[in-house]
């Protein structure tokens, strides 16, 4: 019976402790109508204004080291509309951020002895290939009159001088034309690994692999985990059986992989960075290239250091004729230039100018970019794939290079050009019929590219580029709303923040456009004429063409500054003041026609002609205005890009 009374006391006891938390608890939750989840408040005891703007997380915003993530916002996304979770006000007060992975390698700054010669600098002159051979120590290599027709073959295939490529050693000499201060710097021997990564689609054979033989003769070995190739669907026979028997002399530090169909540059770079697993840095190469004397340390040294840096070397010209390697030229005195951009999205360079100067303590050592040309940089491999690798919607070629640019720098990482790593490249020579995109691309690659682009980074500044671009008003440009969640997400910094705090200088060598009264074709009113650049540009005469309707030579806008302009070309006078010619011009440049479209008349403001043409001779000059003569009516036709 004691028993049966005692469990019946300790029964209620349990109940009437439950019950009581239980009427405890209700008293405690939120009504519907509460302000807060923890009941009535003291609003006199509270911050006034928003919440989070009263505390600091534990990385502040903006000053970004890395990229923040709101892993609360994220979570209640995850979770659905259906179980909403509200964070309570101890939530919103200690929230917490990440950033990118943090940087784990010891590493120390590189230092500058100016008596004592750089720890990698080579002990002794690097042998020729072949001594006194063509092409050695950079010299040009010039090919006598009866190799015309051959050299004019290969640079139509190819781009380049394959003839005497061919004759000039794949190990030759190249000629040091750094700055003497650069053979000064002491790295920490603690450099990141690499893998290097090469892609190419029909390339020439000598070209190719003098690209794999200088770097595997310029690398230190400890650093060089592999070299990886994407073929991506090449056809040239050299490319096939041939390629795979010669890589296997370095016994698996060179790899080569196939694409199984064309992807285009873009793709199969993102496709490399999956291959290449072995080195912590990739390092991409265009296909036509030669490293120079000691290039690795200064190029991967500051990654080594922050793992949120992206390097670029300084970029030398090899001549596709003769083989000369010489400096690219432009930029400052010292030929320091920043990756620039006009609005029209082509790529350009600006001279280092004096603020970036005064952060730097001596001459050689990196500075920060707003972009880069694409074809040459290192970047370290798990921040690369962080950062999501390429925007997957680019096709083939263009704009991928100032996507990860602005990329970089908007979500916390920076861009460096490095004085001291040197490489040249070969550029194209005029007559290379090109690499034409596969069919299954569609037309406009580029200019899709270009719009993905802006669309994603640019925010209100993307009215700049469709004034410089009008064309692809409509162009249709595929899904970015993954990459606009991933902007969002990760707390990526504004344009406008950008273009104040790292691309300053654009503005004053490129100013922001004005808004376009017109543009399209400008063709002979009711003839199927119109204006044609040719391609001319820097003082090149225009000239009258068929109308073709793709835009391109014959896409032209009128601003509302008076500007007939093509790309960042001017229409203005020539020297005969009659013929009308294309040049380059800034904002307040060439602002001299005024467009009637009622009167069906370009009108030359400074000297009150009209914009007149010879449809038998093609050409394109200003006479004397006269309502009669129909060579002075045109009409301004929009085209779209397709």
């Amino acid at each position: 019976m004691r028993l049966k009374v005692g469990f019946i006391l300790r029964s209620l006891i349990v109940v009437g402790t439950f019950l009581g938390l239980v009427v405890l608890w209700s008293s405690l939750s939120p009504k519907p109508n509460d302000d807060s989840p923890f009941g009535k408040r003291d609003d006199g005891l509270l911050p006034r204004g928003d919440i989070v703007a009263q505390f600091k997380p534990v990385v502040p915003w903006p000053h970004v080291e890395g990229v923040e993530v709101d892993l609360n916002s994220i979570r209640i996304k995850n979770v659905g509309a259906n179980h909403p979770q509200i964070p309570n006000q101890k939530q919103v007060i200690q929230q917490q951020y990440v950033t990118f992975k943090p940087h784990s390698n010891p590493y120390t700054s590189p230092i500058l002895k100016r008596d004592t010669l750089g720890n990698f600098e080579p002990k002794e002159p690097e042998p020729p290939g072949v001594p006194d051979g063509p092409g050695e120590r950079g010299k040009p290599f010039v090919l006598g009159p009866e190799y015309k027709e051959a050299v004019q073959a290969s640079i139509k295939e190819f781009g380049f001088n394959m003839v005497a490529s061919d004759m000039i050693s794949l190990d030759r000499t190249i000629n040091d034309i750094r700055h003497e201060e650069c053979k000064y710097w002491n790295y920490d021997d603690r450099l990141l690994t690499s893998s290097v990564i090469i892609v190419f689609h029909n390339e020439g054979w000598s070209t190719l692999m003098r690209t794999v033989h200088s770097v595997i003769k310029r690398t230190p070995s400890q650093y060089l985990a592999e070299i990886v190739m994407i073929d991506d669907f090449s056809n040239k026979v050299h490319l096939k059986e041939r390629l795979e028997e010669y890589i296997k002399q370095w016994n698996g530090l060179v790899k080569l992989f196939r694409n199984e169909k064309r992807e285009g540059l873009i793709q199969a770079r993102s496709i490399g960075a999956r291959k290449a697993t072995k080195g912590q840095v990739l390092i991409y190469l265009d296909a036509h290239c030669e490293v120079g004397v000691n290039w690795y340390a200064p190029l991967v040294a500051p990654i080594s250091q922050d793992r949120t840096v992206c390097t670029v070397p300084l970029i030398d010209s090899i001549h596709g004729q003769s083989f000369t390697l010489e400096s690219q030229g432009g930029g400052d005195q010292d030929g320091f230039a920043r990756g620039a951009w006009d609005w029209s999205m082509l790529w350009k360079r600006v001279p280092l100018g004096d603020r970036e100067k005064k952060q730097r303590k001596t001459k050689t050592e990196p500075y920060r970019s707003p972009a880069m040309a694409g074809g040459l940089f290192a970047i370290e491999r798990d921040f690369f794939f962080e950062l999501g690798l390429y925007d997957p919607g680019l096709q083939i070629w263009g704009g991928e290079n100032f996507e990860i640019s602005y990329k970089i720098w908007q979500c916390g990482g920076q861009l460096l050009f490095v004085p001291c790593s040197r490489i040249g490249h070969i550029y194209r020579l005029q007559g290379w019929q090109g690499n034409p995109p596969p069919a299954h691309v569609g037309s406009s690659p580029t200019l899709k590219n270009y719009v993905r682009v802006v669309e994603v980074w640019w925010d209100d500044y993307k009215d700049y580029f469709y004034a410089s671009r009008p064309e692809t008003l409509t162009l249709a440009y595929g899904d970015i709303s993954e990459l606009k969640r991933f902007r969002e997400e990760h707390r990526c910094k504004s344009f406008k923040w950008f273009m104040e705090e790292i691309a300053y200088d654009i503005p004053m060598h490129y100013p922001l456009p004005p808004k376009n009264v017109d543009w399209g074709e400008i063709r002979g009113f009711e003839t199927s004429y119109c204006i044609d650049s040719m391609g001319h540009t820097n003082g090149g005469n225009v000239e009258i063409g068929p109308c073709h309707r793709m835009g391109g030579n014959q896409l032209f806008r009128i601003n509302e500054a008076n500007q007939l302009m093509q790309y960042d070309q001017c229409l203005t006078r020539g020297a005969d003041n009659s013929a009308v010619i294309i040049t380059h011009c800034d904002l307040n440049q060439n602002t001299e026609w005024k467009y009637f479209k009622d009167l069906h008349r370009f009108t030359h403001v400074p000297t009150g002609k009209c914009l007149d043409r010879s449809d038998l001779l093609h050409k394109v000059f200003i006479s004397d205005c006269d309502t009669s003569k129909t060579t002075q009516k045109w009409e301004m036709n929009n085209i779209v890009a397709v």
